[in-house]
This record gives C-alpha cells, sequence and structure tokens, in this order.
C-alpha cells in the first residue's frame, strides 16, 4: 500500500462511484470524494481500501472518508462503505479516475526530426528531440515524450504512449494503448552468435517484434527482435522494470513478470502466467497457460501443467547456511550410504 496520499484531481459521490462499478452502498451516497489514499493517511474528502485482513487494525482507526472492502469486513468500518467482491480491483478502477496525466497536444515539436519518408498522424504528439526514421508510422493519438527513437520500419499504434527516452530499434509493431516507460530499447540485437574453432561469428537478426494491444513496458526492460521469426507479446502483457526478453520468446495474453525477471532466447510463455522477481526461464522452454514461477526460481524444464512452482533454497540464518552449504557436497555421498543401510535392511 502507498504510503503518499494522492492529489485532488476530480469529485464524485459515493452513490455515482457504486453505480459506475456495481458496488454496493453502505452509508451516505451524497459524500463527496475527491482522491485516494491509504488507511493510515486517508482524509475525509478521500476513499481507501482494505482487500486484506493485514491492514484490519487501520481500518479501525481510519480517517478516510469511505472504504472499499469485502462484506466480511463492513461491520468493523468506522466510516462509509463500497462493498466490492475484489476491493483491489474495485479501488484500481476507483482511482483511474482521479489520475490526471499531462496533455500532450497534438504537432511535432521543433526540435524533433522526423525523416521525409516516415508517416506522423496529425493527431499525434511529438515531443522535443525525437527522431522519427524513414519507414516509420506513429498513430493518430500516439504520444512520443522527450528523446524518443522510432527506429526505420517501426510503428507506433493509436493511443500508445512512449514516456520519455524510448528507443524502437528496427521492425517493431507496437499495438494500440501501449504504455512504454523510460529508458526501455525494443528490437535490438538479439544474443544470436555461432563458435567457429577460435572465434565467435554474429548471427544476423532479421526478424521484428510485436507488442499486441494494452501492453505495458516497465522502465528500462529491453526486448530484442527475432532471429528469423518476430519477439511477440501478446494482448494486455505487462513487464516490470528491467526485464529481459530475449530473442524470438512468445508471451502469451495477460502475462506479468515482475522486476528484473529473465526469459531466454526462443522460449513460450503461455497465457496469464505470473513471473516473480528475478526468477528466469531457460531457452527454448514451454509454459502452459496460468502458471505462476516464484520469485527468484529458475525454470529449467518446460512446465506442461497450470500451478504455481519454486526453486532455490530459502532464506536461513546465516551460521544454519554455512553449515547446510558445507554438506551439500557430500549429499551424493550421504545417497549412496543411505541406499547400502536400506539394502542391508531390506536383506535381513
Amino acid at each position: 500500500m502507498s504510503q503518499h496520499p494522492s492529489h485532488t484531481f476530480a469529485s464524485h459521490s459515493l452513490a455515482e462511484l457504486a453505480e459506475r462499478f456495481g458496488l454496493r452502498l453502505q452509508g451516505d451516497g451524497g459524500r463527496r470524494i475527491e482522491g485516494v489514499a491509504t488507511l493510515a493517511h486517508a482524509q475525509a474528502g478521500q476513499i481507501s481500501f482494505l482487500s486484506t485482513g493485514k491492514y484490519a487494525a487501520q481500518l479501525a482507526a481510519t480517517n478516510a472518508g469511505a472504504v472499499i472492502l469485502r462484506e466480511e469486513h463492513l461491520a468493523d468500518c468506522p466510516v462509509d462503505a463500497l462493498v466490492a467482491a475484489d476491493p483491489y480491483v474495485a479501488y484500481a478502477k476507483i482511482a483511474a479516475l482521479y489520475e490526471r496525466l499531462p496533455a500532450a497536444a497534438p504537432g511535432i515539436h521543433p526540435s524533433a526530426v522526423v525523416d521525409v519518408g516516415a508517416k506522423v498522424a496529425p493527431g499525434a504528439s511529438i515531443g522535443p528531440c525525437c527522431v522519427i526514421e524513414r519507414g516509420a508510422t506513429v498513430e493518430d493519438g500516439a504520444v512520443l515524450g522527450p528523446h524518443c527513437i522510432v527506429g526505420e520500419d517501426c510503428i507506433v499504434g493509436a493511443q500508445s504512449r512512449l514516456v520519455a527516452r524510448v528507443t524502437l530499434v528496427t521492425r517493431v509493431t507496437l499495438g494500440r494503448r501501449v504504455l512504454v516507460h523510460p529508458g526501455v530499447v525494443i528490437g535490438s540485437d538479439g544474443f544470436g552468435l555461432a563458435f567457429e574453432r577460435d572465434h565467435w561469428l554474429k548471427i544476423p537478426q532479421l526478424g521484428g517484434v510485436r507488442i499486441g494491444d494494452d501492453c505495458e513496458i516497465g522502465a528500462n526492460t529491453t526486448i530484442d527482435r527475432g532471429a528469423l521469426d518476430d519477439t511477440v507479446l501478446e494482448e494486455d502483457v505487462r513487464l516490470d522494470n528491467q526485464i529481459q526478453i530475449a530473442h524470438n520468446v512468445h508471451v502469451g495474453a495477460h502475462t506479468a513478470m515482475a522486476g528484473c525477471a529473465a526469459v531466454a532466447g526462443s522460449a513460450r510463455i503461455g497465457r496469464w502466467c505470473q513471473i516473480g522477481g528475478n526468477a528466469g526461464v531457460l531457452g527454448h522452454l514451454e509454459l502452459a497457460d496460468r502458471v505462476t514461477i516464484t520469485a527468484k526460481s529458475l525454470v529449467t524444464h518446460s512446465i506442461r501443467e497450470p500451478g504455481e512452482y519454486s526453486s532455490g533454497t530459502p532464506l536461513q540464518d546465516n551460521r544454519q547456511w554455512r553449515k547446510s552449504a558445507a554438506r551439500f557436497k557430500h549429499l551424493d555421498d550421504f545417497a549412496r550410504r543411505l541406499s547400502a543401510l536400506e539394502k542391508d535392511n531390506n536383506d535381513e
């Protein structure tokens, strides 16, 4: 939960919010809500939410004007409430009403460089110091923030937003309403090499990158173009910051990956998957739909069934960890000795 109260941008009554998002109102429907905030910091004109019992103690002391919660917590709520099956989802929808994004006027900033062979829709907004190269297309309503580069044969779909310093190298296609955060590089060379006797040969990366509608790419994430076929993110894929997607990876729709995850070349991730922070997927593997990989796990084989999977050694007190580590190299010997003892007992 955020520790920073929101600014005030709009005003809606609780009755309006309840009707708009299909929630049950408990209390004064005329109460005006002018922002969102945490249970601990919310004031009378703000709405907060409770999605887990972990914060139940804060509910009793909240100064919020109203709280979004489940039916089971309603009796403990000292203020007006909106009852939701999933308070976090309801909060996300309501909070969007109070988000104010900077307006981007259509047109091309005087400092931008646009090749005569590029196509920029009249309704697009091209910010300071952007570069749009030959054969590139920027569709209607797209917004390019400062210092973005759209390389040859790249397409920025309608209503997509490149926040700042985004680089689309070559043969990248963004769908509609794609949000790309600062520092992202899409379409750079994949790590393709062949070893000949005593040196490496670089393999040309001749494919591209295709990103579906409504995807979000976190800051400083990199997505390599394919060697032959394209690297693909289907619609509504959500990537956190500092993620590496290698060449020819295919990520299914509605999959989400947390920060510093990495997917090696030609891996195929199913739909509705969740990849935890700092997790890795080795190349050429396949993950079924609805697979969850917990943080810092390494996927070393294909996963054919939905479910939650983990690897690695859990955190321990350092002294205990050192003892365990010292025993690792003896595990094979221990296993052989145990097998011999079991054989002797069976013989008896």
